[in-house]
Order: C-alpha cells, then structure tokens, then sequence
C-alpha cells in the first residue's frame, strides 16, 4: 500500500488508476453494446449481457483493487450472509458522495446481481454512456411532464406501461436496482434548505421507489436497505479518499420484504400515498439514528437532532 506518499500524489495516483480502470471497462461494454445491435436472437443478446454484466464486475473488482493499493481503508460490512446472487432485489440508500457508486458495487459484487439504474431515456443518446448503459440492460425511462398530461390526459400510465415493457427481460435473469430515494447527495446546506428532521440524512421521496415497485414490484425477492457512513469524511468522500484521508467504510444492509404498492390507488389516491411516504419517513428515522450511533462511537456526532 502506498498511503505514506504524500497527498497530492496520491490523489494523482488514484485519478490515473480510476480514469484508465473506467476507460478500459466501459469501452469493452460499448463494444459489446455495438455487437448487440446486430445480434437478431434474444439468447443470444442476452448472453451478451452476461458477459457486458462480468465487465462491470471487472470494473468494480478493480476499484477495490486501487483502493488497497493507494489507501488504508478498514471495511466494516454487515448484512452480506442473507444475500443470493440468484435474486432480485430493489436497494435503498443514502446518498453522500459520487464514490458511493463504487463502493456498492465492490462490496456487493460477489452477493448479488450487478446494480442496475432506472435512467432518463434522453441518456440514452449520450455518447458512450448511452450505448453501456443499453448494453448492461439498464432501462431507460420516459417520464411525461405534469404540463404533458395536462394538455393530453390520455397519456396517463404510459410512462408506467412503458417502463414495465423495459423491465420484461428482468423476469429471467436475476437483477438489483438501486434507487437513491434521497434524490440528491447529501450536504447539510441541502438540509438546512430542506429543514430536513434528520441529523444525517435528507428528506426520502417516496415517488421513484413507488414508480419502480408498480412497474415491477412482483419481480422482487427482498428489498435492501443500504446504509452508508464515512466516519471520517469532512467533505466529499471522493475527494478525501483519492488524497487517502478515508480510514473506514461502513456498509450496513438489511434485507426487509418488498413493500406493496397499489399503483392505481398510489397514483390517485391521496392517503395512499401518505401512508406509503410514512413508511419511508419511518425507515430514514431508523436510519439517521443508525448513523448518529456510529458517529457517537467515532466522536463526531451532531449535538442536536432538528426540531
């Protein structure tokens, strides 16, 4: 390990390593996203995905492998022994920095299905990005704006019938999709702006977990709560361990039956919907005291919780 050098070379270090590591994965899974498109047979496409799937395995793997390279991280996971790569879950999480990505890939890897995102389709078309993330079976959906339906009421639960067509090939191979249902990294000028109740955490929103639960809420085996903490972090987690100041990760993950949701009483049904959003509020109280336990047993808890 070479947590001794200094700082400013580590973090040149570690942006090298990243880069390369990113470059080099992502550019097979393009490669075997172009393959794709010509491939007429679902078997045989779905083959493909396998193995564009290991590539992000690679990926992830390697991460791991930088960081023990250029940081002396300890690695406090708990909750990995009930986990079945065979399965398909809906992870929750807390959101505190763009590492947070990489972090759950490498300690989830060996446990379950490689994540996978629900994306805006316009990203569909982004150069590169667009093409991996097809590649990786990732879906993309298509969200139609308040002012859409206003003018055409007829679109009413496309979104949601699409959005369950893109998730058809989920039905025979094992997934796990992650939502940050925070829907923005944590800061604590977003929480004094959202006066958010938590110490640690922003407000949940209960819209994107509920709109993946109708389009495949059946497919799900278990939801995963996931619980992120960098005892040591004074600001972006990313940044402070490519200049090798991160000494722990803590990952928490508990597996809880999958919610149901009734999208046709979710989606008109006021109450429905407060009663599901209370569900999630009381999750993230868990949560937040969760993390203030960790930060008492480090020394850096907040003194007071939020009125």
């Amino acid at each position: 390990m070479l947590n001794f050098l200094p700082a400013s070379l580590l973090y040149l270090m570690s942006s090298l390593l990243l880069v390369i590591n990113t470059t080099v994965w992502a550019g097979l899974i393009s490669i075997g996203g172009i393959i794709k498109l010509f491939v007429p047979f679902t078997a045989g496409r779905n083959l493909l995905t396998k193995i564009m799937n290991r590539f992000m395995w690679a990926w992830a793997t390697c991460n791991g492998g930088i960081l023990y390279l250029l940081a002396d991280i300890e690695w406090d996971i708990q909750g990995l022994e009930n986990l079945d790569k065979n399965s398909w879950y809906l992870l929750i999480s807390n959101h505190l920095s763009g590492f947070d990505i990489a972090v759950q890939t490498y300690v989830l890897r060996n446990n379950i299905p490689m994540l996978k995102f629900f994306l805006k389709r316009e990203l569909m078309f982004v150069p590169f990005l667009g093409l991996g993330c097809w590649a990786l079976d990732m879906p993309f959906m298509s969200r139609t704006s308040p002012a859409k339906l206003k003018k055409n009421p007829k679109l009413k639960g496309k979104d949601l019938i699409s959005t369950r067509r893109a998730c058809e090939k989920f039905k025979t191979m094992p997934t796990s999709i992650i939502n940050y249902v925070e829907g923005s990294r944590f800061t604590e000028e977003k929480r004094v702006r959202q006066d958010s109740p938590y110490r640690y955490l922003l407000r949940p929103k209960a819209g994107g977990i509920a709109f993946t639960l109708s389009a495949m809420g059946e497919q799900f085996t278990h939801l995963l709560n996931c619980t992120l903490v960098y005892p040591e972090a004074q600001s972006d987690p990313l940044s402070e361990v490519m200049h090798g100041k991160i000494k722990k990760i803590i990952v928490k993950i508990e597996v809880l039956p999958v919610p149901q949701v009734d999208n046709k009483r979710y989606f008109s049904e006021a109450p429905y919907r407060v009663e599901f959003q209370r569900w999630l509020n009381q999750l993230w109280e868990e949560k937040d005291e969760q993390i203030h336990q960790v930060m008492l047993e480090h020394g850096v808890a907040k003194e007071d919780k939020p009125e």
